[in-house]
């Protein structure tokens, strides 16, 4: 089954991820967010080691961005963790954030493609994402760009996906 699980900040949404498929020996858990090499701040790599603590040794972690390569080389279940940060880090690596939205959107488009044909090859998998269209509007334009960009990105991945489970304070609703 294909899972995309959605919350806002903290609300349990990876720890609900990874119940998903717990008791799945041989799983490839995608670390899509910034390392701590790429990010030397203290309290990210606190919650990088938190999240990886938490997680069988038997899993495997891969650190990329390239989604549909995860997807191609799969053979069992996947988990990507986050996809807001994976968001993050394209728009870092191709230095979009002050290109005009329209350029960024159709670079994001192109990315989506090949993301959402590779998902429909691999039968489990599970991505996070957060939900960042529920708040106000961004103050800066960097972050009214990333929540329409993201907003796109769940939409077309919850697409491919079969279920959406979103979680709010640790309780999961299945849309």
């Amino acid at each position: 089954m294909r899972v995309l699980v959605t919350g806002g900040v903290r609300s349990g949404k990876s720890r609900h991820a990874e119940s998903l498929l717990a008791g799945r020996e041989q799983v490839t858990y995608v670390a899509a967010g910034p390392s701590a090499a790429e990010d030397p701040d203290p309290d990210w790599a606190l919650r990088l080691a938190a999240h990886r603590d938490r997680r069988p040794a038997s899993w495997t972690t891969l650190e990329t961005r390239d989604l549909p390569a995860v997807f191609a080389a799969a053979g069992g279940p996947v988990l990507v963790d986050c996809l807001g940060t994976w968001l993050t880090g394209v728009l870092d690596e191709r230095g979009l954030w002050e290109h005009p939205a329209d350029e960024v959107g159709a670079v994001v488009d192109d990315l989506l493609d090949a993301a959402v044909t590779a998902l429909a090859q691999v039968p489990d998998v599970v991505l996070v994402t957060n939900e960042v269209g529920l708040g106000v509007v961004p103050a800066h334009r960097s972050g009214r760009l990333f929540r329409d960009l993201l907003g796109t990105v769940n939409q077309r991945l919850a697409g491919a996906c079969d279920e959406v489970h979103l979680v709010i304070a640790g309780r999961v609703l299945v849309l």
